[in-house]
């Protein structure tokens, strides 16, 4: 008997333990996990520092809640605002409640100034939020709302880099325009700059705030610390998760200062956010990735990956159409159904995850080895083979 609920379509295996990016099912098979947890397990599996951080923390405290002042939180929040835009941090468990959080915020900022129509926020096609109920609605797309009653109001839902579409959008009652740089369910969609540019100009124009997503492409993922810093801009409010906590269950909105001061005690919170064991998993994440030679090899490695993609890609475009993607944030838009690509991979010991547009996603372990990467494209070009 399983009395887990069925709203996965999981694979028929069990997974025992992991070290690096390999995972070990309990029947002894080895898999390289290019997946790592949908872009969670960022360190790889088992890595000992991050072991050490919460073994020490496990060994003081667990769980105080929110009513107190809690030292790990002060230290990671500072840690996080120090190499960003923002200068306020919320805490949560999720990537869905940090969007959530972002949402709340930008609404809650404009009433507070006198504003209160100001409540819209636009979202763009192909984005994914989270599976809450607000999260959905942001994102719009049909599967992930179908059967669950009307649609929370307040989102318009547009095409990516339209900047005609942009503007048009626009009006009294926007609040916000809520961006994925790199847009990960989605496809592996990186923004134009040039669209990031003309949008950031509008913001200021019509007195919108700024909203990036980074549950996925953010923490060292792209070759930054976060994706923002690709392009010309800076948010106003950004979502993190997923990486933050190499595996630990973690997410945080960041702000500006005076978004911040909306959120009045009462207006927002968490019961388990900012818990210590996360704060100090998220503490020693954040000691390893933001680290200047820790970000370069990411990068290195990131487009030594997508160089050796893109010649299987010219040798074999029956099977592979494009590659996209920043840092170790890759994506392969397939020529045959991506299904069978992946499976394939499968077969031959290397875990992936697909997206929407016929993709894979590539999402191993930020400290993927160069020789980890070649034995990974050998593998490659075997499968494709196999698929000819």
């Amino acid at each position: 008997m399983n009395s887990v609920a069925n709203n996965y379509n999981r694979k028929k295996i069990v997974f025992s333990h992991g070290k690096g990016i390999y995972l070990f099912t309990n029947k002894g098979e080895k898999y390289i996990d290019l997946a790592a947890g949908i872009a969670v397990n960022l360190l790889g599996h088992s890595n000992k520092d991050l072991i050490n951080a919460l073994n020490v923390q496990s060994r003081k405290l667990w769980h105080v809640s929110n009513l107190y002042e809690i030292e790990e939180q002060v230290t990671l929040a500072n840690k996080l605002t120090s190499c960003s835009f923002a200068h306020k941090v919320f805490f949560c468990n999720s990537g869905a409640e940090a969007v959530e959080c972002t949402i709340k915020a930008a609404r809650r900022y404009h009433f507070s100034k006198g504003k209160p129509e100001k409540t819209e926020i636009i979202t763009f096609k192909g984005s994914f939020h989270g599976r809450t109920l607000g999260t959905i609605a942001a994102a719009s797309n049909s599967s992930h709302l179908e059967g669950f009653g009307e649609p929370l109001k307040g989102f318009v839902s547009i095409e990516r880099n339209d900047i005609n579409q942009l503007k048009k959008a626009c009006n009294e009652k926007t609040a916000a325009i809520l961006i994925e740089p790199v847009q990960g369910e989605g496809g592996i969609n990186v923004f134009d700059r040039e669209f990031i540019n003309s949008l950031q100009v509008i913001a200021k124009e019509m007195d919108l705030l700024i909203l990036f997503d980074e549950v996925q492409c953010g923490v060292g993922r792209t070759g930054k610390i976060f994706a923002y810093q690709w392009f010309d801009i800076k948010p106003d409010v950004m979502a993190l998760a997923k990486g933050l906590g190499g595996g630990f269950p973690i997410g945080a909105c960041l702000m500006r200062d005076d978004i911040a001061e909306a959120l009045i005690p009462g207006t927002h919170g968490s019961t388990f956010g900012g818990n210590p064991l996360a704060m100090a998993v998220g503490n020693c994440v954040m000691d390893i990735v933001n680290k200047v030679d820790f970000l370069s090899n990411v990068e290195k490695n990131g487009l030594f990956f997508k160089n050796q993609l893109n010649k299987l890609c010219e040798k074999y475009p029956n099977v592979i159409a494009e590659i996209r993607g920043l840092g170790l944030m890759i994506g392969i838009k397939c020529s045959v159904a991506n299904n069978l690509l992946a499976n394939k991979l499968y077969e031959n010991g290397i875990l992936t995850v697909n997206a929407a547009d016929n993709v894979i996603r590539i999402l191993p372990p930020l400290n993927i080895t160069m020789s980890e990467i070649k034995k990974v494209m050998s593998l490659f070009e075997k499968s494709i083979k196999e698929i000819l």
